[in-house]
């Protein structure tokens, strides 16, 4: 849909796609926040206090320090590896969704092979991107050491040609590991899955749109991470407390992404502004970081806390041959 309704590279997106990009990326974000309501989670993040309470806190801190200081024009600099970040925080999430479909189709999990694909795969979308960083909407300024331009020009467009090669080579891959397993181990599902997962990044490849090139990626993952908060919400028998965890994930998910909303365009305003535009950006790589850990299914808990409340994603048996007790 981020695709039918992109513009060109020049025009400002029209109010749908507006919407769209802004529940898929602010919104989702936030709803990361509804999570710390559930007390299996807190008891959780108390127990690893570093990962979900110190590094979340000192990245927003850091990042609110970091924008204030640097003159705008130098902060495409900063924004350029926070993008790749970003984007391989989606493929990792990519990555995920396959692993679950595997579960809930009762299939082997994924192989090296498959695994290995989906990761470089993302890895080559995410050097595409680098080397088109008009497609992030970043604008790099000549730096200390005058990369930009010439040289780094005639760089990048050599890069992006061998992100496309290396990108071509990871979807072949990827669909060799999948057509290895036998008949019955890759139903209708998990194979579009998988293949979605597989060919997440080819947009950056087709399109010379911001929007259709990031924004579809962006609003994908967002909505595919909404879906799943959606479903753990709504993960309880009783229709009262499962109205109550919807309803209040939607109040937290749209008044957080609101405030995120608005401080994700004072890149280019004064150093006040600034420090509230790098606030937002420590918040999001704090979601990077705790979504990380919470939704690793190679862990105890996050295969148990799915598994209690989708049960349809993670069977019980899984986690018995988990070792987890």
């Amino acid at each position: 849909m981020a695709i039918a309704l992109a513009p060109p590279a020049s025009a400002p997106p029209a109010r749908a796609l507006s919407w769209l990009l802004f529940t898929g990326s602010s919104v989702h974000i936030a709803a990361t926040g509804w999570l710390f309501t559930l007390p299996g989670i807190r008891a959780y993040a108390g127990l690893h206090r570093t990962r979900y309470l110190w590094m979340p806190a000192g990245l927003v801190a850091a990042a609110a320090a970091a924008a204030a200081v640097i003159p705008p024009a130098a902060l495409g600099w900063l924004l350029l590896p926070y993008f790749c970040w970003q984007f391989f925080h989606f493929q990792k999430q990519n990555l995920g969704m396959a692993a679950l479909a595997a579960s809930s189709c009762g299939v082997n999990p994924l192989g090296i092979a498959e695994r290995r694909a989906l990761l470089w795969g993302g890895i080559a979308g995410i050097t595409g991107l680098a080397a088109r960083p008009g497609l992030l909407q970043v604008h790099l300024e000549p730096g200390p050491g005058r990369l930009l331009p010439p040289t780094g020009v005639l760089v990048l467009n050599a890069v992006f040609p061998l992100a496309a090669a290396g990108f071509a080579v990871a979807v072949v891959a990827g669909l060799a590991a999948l057509a290895r397993r036998a008949a019955a181990d890759r139903p209708g599902g998990f194979c579009v899955m998988y293949a979605v997962s597989l060919l997440f990044c080819l947009p950056v490849f087709l399109f010379g749109s911001p929007y259709a090139a990031a924004g579809g990626m962006t609003a994908a993952h967002g909505l595919q991470y909404l879906l799943l908060i959606g479903l753990v919400a709504a993960g309880v028998p009783d229709r009262t407390r499962r109205l109550a965890r919807l309803g209040l994930l939607t109040n937290i998910a749209l008044a957080g992404g609101a405030i995120l909303a608005a401080a994700s365009h004072l890149h280019a305003a004064g150093p006040g502004g600034r420090l509230l535009f790098g606030a937002y950006l420590g918040a999001v790589m704090a979601h990077f970081v705790i979504d990380a850990g919470l939704w690793r299914l190679r862990d105890p808990f996050p295969r148990q806390f799915l598994a209690s409340h989708v049960p349809y994603l993670v069977p019980a048996r899984e986690i018995q041959d988990s070792g987890y007790r």
